[in-house]
């Protein structure tokens, strides 16, 4: 099986890199050689477009297919049985880069189809997706405030819901008081690749 790991951080020696390259290596290894693959697809490095464009408008309407470079990514995702977002909260959310390739990537026709008659055809239920965000505040932070239900709403039911993708985990890698917050970080990450395909698949 495959997965697909997307990364948006601008540094490529970031925690949250490390984070995407921590799962995407534990994938690889989780069983006998070979058994499951993973591709790290960096935003940032890659130099994809957040913006939406008329093109993706066109898209969007029914009236031109995906530009190419969307095109790539459907093909991209059409190969992966997983999808893992590994990014930093930013105002709460996804930063604007991975926020512009879902907008740009998660079009009708091919994530969803709005029908004629006003019914809605989820057409990821194929997908399987994990979410790893990496927040710069604690979690009673979270928690008082209520971010991290926001968070799911928009982003775990708001998105991929709507798109019929299973959020198989969503998790917040939080600060915390304890002595090598960044190893715990990379810990979990390497459970998550670990674990993201049973031993049987």
């Amino acid at each position: 099986m495959h997965a697909l790991i997307v990364v948006s951080h601008p540094d490529p020696g970031s925690l949250t890199h490390a984070v995407a390259e921590q799962v995407c290596h534990s994938v690889q290894s989780a069983t006998a050689p070979g058994t499951h693959t993973a591709e790290l697809a960096d935003l940032a490095a890659e130099g994809f477009d957040p913006r939406f464009t008329a093109a993706d408008l066109a898209l969007h309407l029914q009236h031109a297919p995906p530009p190419p470079d969307v095109a790539a990514e459907h093909a991209r995702l059409a190969r992966a049985d997983a999808l893992v977002l590994v990014y930093p909260v930013y105002w709460w959310s996804f930063p604007a880069l991975l926020k512009g390739w879902i907008d740009r990537v998660f079009t009708q026709g091919y994530a969803y189809e709005e029908g004629a008659d006003g019914k809605l055809a989820k057409k990821l239920g194929h997908l399987q997706v994990h979410l790893l965000g990496i927040g710069g505040a604690d979690t009673g932070t979270y928690e008082r405030h209520g971010y991290s239900e926001a968070m799911k709403t928009q982003i775990d039911h708001g998105i991929f819901g709507y798109c019929g993708a299973p959020v198989a985990s969503s998790r917040l890698l939080l600060q915390s008081s304890q002595q090598d917050m960044a190893a715990a970080h990379l810990a979990a990450a390497r459970e998550l690749g670990s674990r993201l395909f049973p031993p049987s698949s």
